[in-house]
């Protein structure tokens, strides 16, 4: 077994465990490395098992596909074609004359580090959360729409009683549904995009009449939950002393503005908010890795321009879930011919490769659909924190643009500390971008995650090909 050819997968979300096991089933060893406890991701997340959910719900949708991938990967465990590192955080691949060492954190403190010797890299690093800030977002009480999904899937728990849910994209109508489904009064699921905006691409939408069954039994849901529903409509202030009590909604006009005269107050104690995800480059930035925008850039087999690695999933481009299976099918395949020195076939992932064309224009459609309002920005007033972690407010951004000439997000960041704390600015920059007038660019960073000194003066832990015992 152990002179097959070895390939690393970085996540272990739906195109990672699709890489995984189609890498696996073609002759090549895989070591499947994740953050998570448990294989799946945040769209497969499963309740912990600590939890003893007798009857856990399946993940949003897609449940027999999850149930598919999840039986295939403990096939090849049994079969130790597939080694799988759960809680174990990537924070640096070391390119080598043979291949590639990952570095990786691990242990309750992840204050230990361990190395995992492969030939070939395959990256399904996923996305994270667009986070737009507004006054009053900082409050206890205010939430991520993924981190309420998250914890609701995790944990069986809500964060309150009463809940908005509001910002704009799909994710919302499941959040939402799940909230009310768990027992929470959704007070208001408030959404900037407009009829109009569904109406005019409506034959682009219609390409995936799965899609839109999907959308009406989610509507009949919030129906049959008597959630009201705000189109065209965006928060503009969350309210609170200790945590959070109110928030003011209001319709927005044809320019994207919040018309004042629109104003109303809703009681609650959550707020549920989200505006689109991000793809996760870090890994692939510090790798070298050609970024087109803010996803990294892939043939048709779903390689990178780095010899070796492989990217497939919401790091190529956000998607869902549907995409993220197809390209993580074909990089896996693609992945597993090249490791042992034949030609890949592309009529081997002919299906998957019309799904990811046909997936691809839909969630390009989506993006025109549930763009942010156009002047969010105005809601920033310059007391509004724009990046918690160094506390820098929306009049310091705009003081280092208006007086002292910044006009990219690194110079931002140079003047003010924007994007300096623990998250690196994941959670700032498309805020600072917008008050800079500039696109979001994603940084190259050697490291992809904060590392404790001590590991880096430490000499470099042994590495091995399975990753530690």
């Amino acid at each position: 077994m152990t002179e097959r050819p070895h390939l690393a997968v970085i996540g272990a979300g739906p195109a990672g465990l699709a890489a995984t096991v189609a890498a696996a089933a073609h002759g090549v060893r895989v070591t499947l490395i994740d953050s998570a406890a448990e294989a799946g991701g945040q769209f497969y997340r499963q309740p912990a098992a600590a939890l003893r959910a007798r009857h856990p719900e399946s993940p949003q949708h897609g449940g027999r596909t999850w149930e598919r991938l999840r039986d295939a990967l403990r096939t090849h465990q049994q079969a130790r074609t597939v080694s799988h590192l759960t809680d174990h955080h990537v924070w640096f691949i070391e390119p080598r004359d043979a291949g590639f060492t990952v570095h990786a954190l691990f242990g309750p403190e992840q204050e230990d580090s361990v190395g995992v010797r492969a030939d070939a890299v395959l990256l399904a690093t996923g996305g994270y959360e667009k986070v737009l800030p507004f006054p009053g977002w900082t409050l206890p009480g205010v939430v991520t729409a993924g981190g309420a999904q998250a914890m609701l899937k995790g944990t069986l728990a809500v964060s309150g009683r009463t809940a908005v849910v509001a910002g704009t994209g799909p994710l919302l109508l499941p959040v939402a549904t799940g909230l009310a489904a768990a027992g929470v009064e959704i007070a208001a699921l408030v959404e900037s995009a407009t009829p109009g905006a569904f109406l005019r691409r409506a034959a682009a939408l219609s390409a995936r009449p799965d899609k839109a069954a999907e959308g009406a039994g989610y509507a009949l849901r919030l129906l049959r939950h008597r959630v009201p529903t705000l189109l065209g409509h965006t928060v503009t202030e969350a309210h609170g002393t200790a945590r959070l009590e109110a928030v003011t909604v209001a319709a927005l006009d044809r320019d994207g503005r919040a018309r004042p005269e629109t104003r109303r107050r809703i009681a609650c104690d959550t707020l549920a908010t989200g505006h689109g995800m991000l793809p996760h480059t870090d890994l692939a930035g510090g790798l070298g890795c050609r970024l087109e925008g803010t996803h990294v850039g892939v043939d048709a087999e779903q390689r990178t321009d780095v010899p070796g690695v492989w990217a497939a999933g919401e790091s190529t481009g956000i998607g869902g879930a549907a995409l993220a299976l197809a390209e993580g099918h074909i990089a896996g395949r693609s992945a597993a011919a090249r490791l042992r020195g034949t030609e890949p076939d592309p009529r081997a992932w002919a299906a998957a490769a019309r799904a990811r064309t046909r997936l691809r224009a839909f969630a390009t459609t989506l993006d025109t659909v549930y763009a942010p309002p156009a002047h969010w920005t105005e809601r920033i007033t310059d007391d509004t924190v724009v990046c918690r972690c160094e506390e820098v407010t929306g009049g310091a951004v705009r003081e280092a643009v208006e007086q002292l000439g910044a006009g990219d997000v690194r110079t931002v960041k140079l003047l003010t500390r924007a994007g300096m704390g623990w998250c690196q600015g994941r959670m700032c920059a498309p805020a600072v971008a917008g008050l800079a007038g500039c696109e979001p660019r994603p940084d190259r960073r050697p490291f992809a995650r904060p590392v404790p000194l001590g590991v880096l003066a430490r000499e470099p832990a042994p590495t091995t090909e399975e990753g530690p015992s």
